[in-house]
This record gives structure tokens, C-alpha cells and sequence, in this order.
């Protein structure tokens, strides 16, 4: 009987839960289901301590085969290399700990939603109990203000209005109302029902609790909380696999180059020192602190573009996002309601400025129009400011709705053509209201104006229109003829096909009629013979950046999903004027979702771009089924019903202004403007930051590459190693330390949104690098080996000289290739020297250390070398330019190829 208390009546749901809706439940009764039902209240779900977050940064393979490097390096006198890896893996660790601390929390915060205590009805009595005391059929006291403690059927109700935006993700107020309904009515449609976690806006009720504590549809939101996995991030995964392939590869070929040098009869003990160096710089260490800085930096840039991160590695995947699986209210509308177009006995107007921002102007047609000149646009705008409780307040200078969004957006309006509440209070006092209610269809206000009574009505159209008898004109009153009517209701249905809310509005002036202060509660007489004044569409407004920030999704081949609790044909106009669907495209809606099964959902779901009245379970669904087609989704929300597929999503993003704390606490990154332009601005820095990570890698393996392949061609060739145990830590410390991580800070490419995501199932070390690797390598291992054989057996020079020719050799090699490896496309002068100033500047100082070490004392004793002249250093660069030149080439002959293609 969960789901279908909506069906039931209000006498038979009381029935069922044996409850009287007078008496309540006794305490005895009460005292009895607490025993059998439970406190009311939410399970915390696990918890996770500081100090297993902080163990799980050192889980990574890479991490202790970096921690045995250190060790290995201490152990041979290197103590300052030591020092150095276990800081790059101690500041992986931390950053990773402060980023991640807070990651999962969304289930115990889930509970802080719940209000602290509510007013019940037990033994005829009205009590304040603790809610974590409330049973099913408790006859609970609502009104505004109030926290629903349950959720419950409504019995009584007196112009009540409920916030359901945690549950549904919908800011708008819902009107309830005690009828039944039908059994499959969706959740946001259920206006008989109260539940647990929403606010009271306005009026009063009373309301017989059917379901409390994980039973409630929190409660439900709360286990699939539970059941949603968010999983390791696609970049974790491959630097596992990266680092385990390093591992295999690295440990085989020092291997080999041991045994070999054995057989060759090189000194064990000469050898084993170089096998233990080689194999301590053949592994990129530098890899974990290229990833973490990289990371670091586009989280800096990403909080500039209004995007706060909240783990790390997510970054990455973000900018890998296929589908991004966006709510509606507030993301990609503004969340506050807007008036967007009037009409009068004579125009159309249109009316711009963006939610409840009181700047805006009216045109009819392309021409400006002042309400001050048209009386009839300005009795318009006056009488919706008039018939209105809502309040307009500016904080933090930005204007403020308090009461219902629709007459806020009617006061906004009014503000456009400088008509103000206060104004109104001032010139017409307040005399009586008729409230409005989901039977009556309709409000009126009271105000008196000119010394007698003048009633100010707003409401549906088709039950203002039926009242009225007369119409205001810019000439004046005159009668209402059928041709007006005719006019009116086909432009009510213009409005309404473009997904606006449509309120007529009306007046009528009172005279002979005395009204005291207070509420009237008779419409006989008033709302009759009215005036009408025109109509007005209202509308939750798509954001002005948002098309374009859907735009630069499809050029980018992300595919964008609007998800929301919104009406079907409110759900397509928006989907259409952003250009997420074209007007042929179906909606899919919850209950249509109900009769699919996972495979049959999974096959509909790359057809489908909207999808409206949908619950929490349908959205976590909705992101699991994309899931298995292979696709890496982003979900966005803002309410407590998407924090289960937030959570689920290969990534999830949360609402910083409107988002709920459960859901930012399920979140891996929060928009601190709530705007779907940033979203996208953030995919952007994900793609740039993984661009930095693969060029990066790429560099590193071409360096590792070249010094493996140049020990293994010496040995192979029977020649004394060219490189000693120090050299290869030093090679390693300036190209895959500082060259490397200067890379990874490498501007965005701004064409990075122009090319479609890359697959979930890429690698980072694929094929294609590999070869690259292998080329690279060979490039550097060949120059160095040139040089190397030339002056130990051309030139004639001793070991020691034809050693100091390889070291610098290899070494400009890897510092002048950094330049080359920003893009595989773009040639350096394309990409300009300057664009990357921290790499230029540690370049030429490791440049410099590289020339210092032959013609400084000291430096020369600690590296074993022997001063050279200018000349020798200058050829030596020359020679350093060789792989450069080859590789840059080699993308000038690629480039011309995809051309002529």
C-alpha cells in the first residue's frame, strides 16, 4: 500500500490506519507503533573515518613502487633524489585527503532535513511531540512555516501551499488540495499528499500520517543514496594500468640489460649500481606529481569560472563526459519565475529581463513601448501588482521574492514600469481579500481608491473571462463583445502552447459596498461584472548563456538530457527554445519509464533528450542505463531527489546556490553560480587537463624510453655504459622532474571543445603512444649513442670525455624536446615559444645547470667530468636539435597527409 494513498479517500485512508480525524491516535495506541514502526527517522549510512581516506591515497601501485625508489636511492648515497620522490608522493597524498574528506556524507546529511519537532493531534489534544515520536496515523496540524514530519494524507485544507522543491526539484509552491486521485499519478502531481522533508508555504491543514522514518519517499531517496555507486574515476584507473605496465616493462629491460652485461663482463658491482639508477629513472615518478599539479592548477582555473571541485581525479573525467544529464529549474532556467509576454484589448507586448531582476523593457512588436503612455498596459501592470502578496526586497543588492514566485514575477513586472507595493499600500490601503484556492481558481483583493472600493482579481483566464462584461482600452471602458472574447481565449492558447502560465487579470471598481479590514469571504458580489485588463505568460526563463552553452556541447559531441519533475509540454518548449530537442523530438515521462524494463531503457535512452514528471528512482535509472551503453554521463541536480544519480554518475555535479547540502555532500564538483555555462566552461578545463596529463606522460616515456634504449644499445654493441649511476638520477631530476611538471601547467588549446570526447574504453597508454614512445626513444638513444661512439672511437677522446658528450647530449635532447611535446598537431611556431612561460624559464635554467656542470669545480668533481670548451658545448646543442627538428617534421608531413586525404 506504499504508493497508493493518493488513490484512497481521506475517510478510507483514516480507516485503514484505524485513526479517528478528531481524536488522533491515544498515547497508548501511539506508544504501541512507535515499538512496532520505528523512530521516525532517517538511517546516516556508513561512515567513512579521516584515517581510511588518508590510507586509501597510498593504495596506488605507482605510489609504492615510488616509495621503493626513494628507498633504493637513499640506500645508494642519493639522498636528496630520496628526499624528493617521497615529498612528490607525500603532497599526492595530502591533496588527495583535503579533496576527498568530505565525499561521503550525503546519506547522514539526508537527516538534517527533518524538522526537530511538530504539532500532532493525540486523545483530542494538540501536542508538540518530537519528531522522531511520530507513527503512522498521526493526525498531524500544518502551517506556514512548517516542516512536513512525515509523510502524510492530507484530510483538511485551507489554502495550502507546500514547497516540494527538495523532493521534486521544482521551486514553485504546489496547491494541494484532499480529493483522491488517480493511481497513477506521479509523485510531483500528488497535491492530496504531504511529505517528509517540505516546507509550508501558506494556509493550514490537517493531514493523517501514513509513512515515517526509510518508509517515506526520503526514505527511499535515501536508500538509493545507498545503492548508487560512484566508483573509480577513468583517470585512477589508467594510471593503475599505466603504472603496472611501467612496472613490467622497466624491471624486464634493467633486467636484461643486467644479465647482458654479465655475459659482456662488465664489473657486477658497476653494473648493479647502473641497473638500480637506470631502473630508479626509468619510472616516471614524476608521474603522480604531473597528474596532482595538473589537477591542482585546472581546479584553480575552474573556481575563476565559478566551479568548485571536490575530488580531484573527477576533473579529468568531466572532460571525457559523453552525456550530461542536466536538471532544469535553475541550471538551465533561472529558477525564478518571469513575465514574459502581456496582452491587452490592443497589443501583444513583449517584456525582456531575466528573473527577478526589476531592469527590463516592453515592446510591441520591435517598437519600445512606455507603459506611462498606454493607460491600458499600465492598468495592467498596476492591478497584478495590486492583487498580490507577495513582497520584493533587495539583498545584497539583488532582488529578492518572499511569498509565491508567480506574483513575485507580477510585482517584478509592475517594477519594470516603476509600480511598487509599497506605492500601492500607500495609495490604495488593503480592505479585504478573497483568497485564492485550487476551486475558486482565483483571487481578489480589496483596496480602496478614490474614497470607495475597488476589487483587483487575477486568475485562470477562462474563469476571469466568463466574469467579465466590460474591457479597459487605451480610450477608455467599453463593452466586452464576443469578437474580444474570441481574441482573448485564442491567445490564452498561444501562450499556453509556448509553455507560459497564463493569468487573466481584471478589476472592477466597488461603489456602495462598505468593507472593513480583513478577509472577505463571499464572492457573490464582487467578482462580477468585471473589467478586464488583459493577460499575462509567465514563464521560469531559459538562462541567456544557456543555448549557447548547449551549442558548444553538441560542437564538442556531448550530448545534452534535461531531466526534470516539470509539466511534459513545459519540459519541451524549454527543450526546444535551447535547441536540446527539435519539435519533432519526444518527451519521455516517469510513468512511461515505469513500463520499461533496464535493457529496454538502456536501447531508448541515446533516442531521448527530455524527459519530465520523472522521480529520484527514474533519474538514478536514467544515468545507470547510459552507464551501460559505455558512456561516461555528468549529472547535475540541485534537490535531494537527484543526489542518488548524482552520486551514480560517472561524475556529479551539484547546485552551489539552490543545491540542497545532501546533495552537494554526493557531489563531485559544485557550480557555485548555477549555471549550465559553467558546466560546459568546466568540461572544457577537464579536456585541457587530460591533454596536459597524456602530453606530459607521452614526454616522460619518450625521456625513460631513450635512456633504457641507450644502456641496452651499449651493451648490446659491447661499449662501456655512457651514462653513470649519477647522470641518469640528474637526467631524471631536470627532464622528468622540473621539464615535466612545467608541461603539465600547459595552456588550454582553444580548440578543445571542437573535437568530439574521447571513449570511456580509451587508454592512456595505447598504441598509438606507445609507438610514439618507441620512436622518440629511439631518436634520443640514437643522438646520444652518436655522440658517444664519435668521440670514443672517431675522435679518440678517453671514456670519461666521450661520457660527458652523452650526458649533455641526452640531456639537451629532453629539455628541447619538451617544446614539441605541447601538441602533436600544432609545430612550435604555431603554438608560440612565450604561450608557456614556466616551461621556457625552467628550460633555459636547466640549460644553464647542463653547462655550469662542465665549467664549474665543484659541479665537475660531483658529476665526474672534465671542462670542455664553448665549442664542444655548442655542437653539442646543435646535435640536441636533431630529434626536435625530426619530430616536428614528422607533424608538418602528418598535417599535409590529413589534408590531401
Amino acid at each position: 500500500m506504499t504508493h497508493t494513498w493518493h488513490k484512497l479517500s481521506s475517510i478510507e485512508t483514516a480507516g485503514l490506519l484505524a485513526t479517528d480525524m478528531e481524536q488522533g491516535l491515544s498515547t497508548d495506541e501511539a506508544k504501541k507503533r512507535l515499538a512496532r514502526y520505528g523512530q521516525n527517522k532517517l538511517d546516516k549510512g556508513k561512515r567513512f573515518s579521516a584515517l581510511v581516506i588518508l590510507i586509501s591515497q597510498f593504495k596506488s601501485l605507482v605510489i609504492w613502487v615510488l616509495i621503493g625508489a626513494a628507498a633504493v636511492s637513499v640506500a645508494l648515497g642519493e639522498v636528496i633524489d630520496g628526499i624528493a620522490i617521497i615529498a612528490i608522493v607525500i603532497l599526492n597524498a595530502v591533496i588527495g585527503f583535503l579533496q576527498e574528506y568530505r565525499a561521503e556524507k550525503a546519506a547522514a546529511a539526508l537527516a538534517r532535513l527533518t524538522a526537530p519537532h511538530c504539532r500532532a493531534v493525540r486523545d483530542g489534544h494538540s501536542l508538540v511531540i518530537t519528531t522522531t515520536e511520530v507513527v503512522p496515523g498521526d493526525l498531524l496540524l500544518l502551517e506556514a512555516g512548517d516542516l512536513v514530519a512525515a509523510d502524510a494524507r492530507l484530510i483538511q485544507a485551507s489554502v495550502f501551499r507546500v514547497n516540494e522543491a527538495p523532493l521534486t526539484g521544482e521551486s514553485q509552491a504546489v496547491a494541494k488540495c484532499t480529493d483522491s486521485l488517480a493511481l497513477d499519478t506521479p509523485l510531483a502531481e500528488r497535491r492530496n499528499m504531504v511529505f517528509l522533508g517540505t516546507s509550508v508555504t501558506g494556509g493550514s491543514a490537517r493531514a493523517v500520517v501514513v509513512n515515517t522514518g526509510m518508509e517515506t519517499e526520503l526514505g527511499r531517496i535515501a536508500k538509493l543514496l545507498e545503492s548508487a555507486e560512484s566508483g573509480e574515476t577513468p583517470l585512477q584507473r589508467q594510471l593503475e594500468r599505466v603504472g603496472r605496465l611501467l612496472l613490467m616493462a622497466c624491471f624486464g629491460i634493467v633486467g636484461l640489460i643486467f644479465g647482458l652485461g654479465l655475459w659482456r663482463g662488465i664489473a657486477p658491482f658497476e653494473l648493479f649500481l647502473s641497473s638500480v639508477s637506470l631502473a630508479v629513472a626509468a619510472i616516471p615518478e614524476g608521474l603522480p606529481a604531473v597528474v596532482t599539479i595538473a589537477l591542482a592548477l585546472g581546479v584553480q582555473r575552474m573556481v575563476q569560472r565559478h566551479a568548485l571541485v571536490r575530488r580531484l581525479a573527477s576533473v579529468e573525467t568531466l572532460g571525457r563526459a559523453q552525456v550530461i544529464c542536466t536538471d532544469k529549474t535553475g541550471t538551465l532556467t533561472m529558477g525564478e519565475m518571469t513575465a514574459r509576454k502581456l496582452v491587452t484589448s490592443q497589443n501583444l507586448y513583449r517584456v525582456t529581463g531575466e528573473g527577478y531582476a526589476t531592469e527590463g523593457t516592453f515592446f510591441s512588436g520591435n517598437v519600445e513601448s512606455f507603459p506611462s503612455e498606454s493607460p491600458e498596459l499600465f492598468a495592467l501592470l498596476r492591478a497584478s501588482a495590486a492583487c498580490n502578496d507577495a513582497e520584493l526586497t533587495l539583498i545584497d543588492g539583488r532582488s529578492t521574492v518572499v511569498g509565491d514566485p508567480t506574483e513575485g514575477a507580477l510585482l517584478v513586472a509592475a517594477a519594470k514600469a516603476n509600480i511598487t507595493r509599497s506605492a500601492i499600500e500607500t495609495d490604495m490601503p488593503r480592505l479585504a481579500v478573497i483568497p485564492f484556492d485550487s476551486d475558486r481558481k482565483r483571487m481578489s483583493v480589496i483596496r480602496r481608491q478614490a474614497n470607495f472600493p475597488w476589487a483587483f482579481v487575477k486568475g485562470a483566464p477562462e474563469v476571469v473571462l466568463s466574469r467579465c462584461t466590460l474591457i479597459r482600452t487605451d480610450q477608455g471602458v467599453r463593452a466586452l463583445t464576443e469578437i474580444d472574447r474570441t481574441r482573448f481565449f485564442q491567445a490564452n492558447r498561444l501562450l499556453a502552447n509556448d509553455a507560459l502560465r497564463v493569468l487573466a487579470v481584471a478589476e472592477r471598481p466597488l461603489e456602495g459596498i462598505h468593507f472593513g479590514a480583513g478577509v472577505f469571504g463571499s464572492d457573490v458580489e464582487i467578482e462580477q461584472q468585471l473589467i478586464l485588463l488583459g493577460l499575462v505568460g509567465l514563464q521560469d526563463p531559459p538562462r541567456g548563456e544557456a543555448r549557447e552553452a548547449v551549442s558548444k556541447c553538441k560542437r564538442a559531441g556531448i550530448k545534452t538530457v534535461m531531466i526534470t519533475g516539470d509539466h511534459p509540454d513545459t519540459a519541451r518548449a524549454i527543450g526546444c527554445e535551447l535547441g536540446i530537442m527539435d519539435k519533432g523530438d519526444e518527451v519521455l515521462i516517469g510513468t512511461e519509464i515505469d513500463h520499461l524494463d533496464d535493457a529496454e531503457l538502456k536501447e531508448r535512452v541515446p533516442h531521448v533528450s527530455v524527459y519530465a514528471r520523472v522521480t529520484a528512482e527514474h533519474k538514478l535509472r536514467i544515468v545507470r542505463a547510459w552507464k551501460a551503453t559505455g558512456a561516461v554521463v555528468a549529472m547535475t541536480g540541485d534537490g535531494v531527489n537527484d543526489a542518488p544519480a548524482i552520486k551514480e554518475a560517472s561524475i556529479g555535479i551539484a547546485m552551489g546556490i539552490t543545491g540542497t547540502e545532501v546533495t552537494k555532500e554526493a557531489a563531485d564538483m559544485i557550480v557555485a553560480d548555477d549555471n549550465f555555462a559553467s558546466i560546459v566552461a568546466a568540461v572544457e578545463e577537464g579536456r585541457g587537463i587530460y591533454d596536459n596529463i597524456a602530453k606530459t606522460l607521452a614526454y616522460l616515456l619518450g625521456s625513460s624510453t631513450g635512456e633504457l634504449l641507450v644502456m641496452l644499445g651499449a651493451v648490446l654493441l659491447g661499449w662501456p655504459l655512457p651514462l653513470l649511476p649519477l647522470h641518469l638520477l640528474w637526467i631524471n631530476l631536470v627532464t622528468d622532474g622540473f621539464a615535466a611538471l612545467a608541461l603539465s601547467t600547459d595552456p588550454i588549446d582553444p580548440g578543445v571543445l571542437n573535437r568530439p570526447p574521447r571513449q570511456a574504453q580509451s587508454q592512456l597508454l595505447n598504441r598509438h603512444l606507445f609507438y610514439l614512445t618507441l620512436f622518440t626513444g629511439l631518436l634520443a638513444a640514437s643522438v646520444t649513442l652518436g655522440v658517444f661512439a664519435y668521440e670514443l672511437h672517431i675522435v679518440g677522446n678517453t671514456l670519461d670525455q666521450a661520457r660527458d658528450a652523452a650526458f649533455t647530449a641526452l640531456v639537451i635532447t629532453g629539455l628541447l624536446r619538451a617544446f614539441g611535446a605541447r601538441s602533436e598537431q600544432r609545430v612550435i611556431w604555431q603554438i608560440g615559444l612565450f604561450s608557456n612561460l614556466r616551461l621556457f624559464l625552467i628550460v633555459a635554467v636547466c640549460f644553464s645547470l647542463q653547462l655550469a656542470i662542465h665549467h664549474v669545480p665543484m659541479l665537475q668533481t660531483l658529476f665526474q667530468i672534465k671542462s670542455v670548451s664553448l665549442h664542444q658545448c655548442v655542437v653539442w646543442i646543435g646535435v640536441g636539435f636533431i630529434p626536435l627538428a625530426i619530430l616536428e617534421l614528422r607533424k608538418i608531413l602528418l598535417n599535409r597527409a590529413k589534408k590531401f586525404a
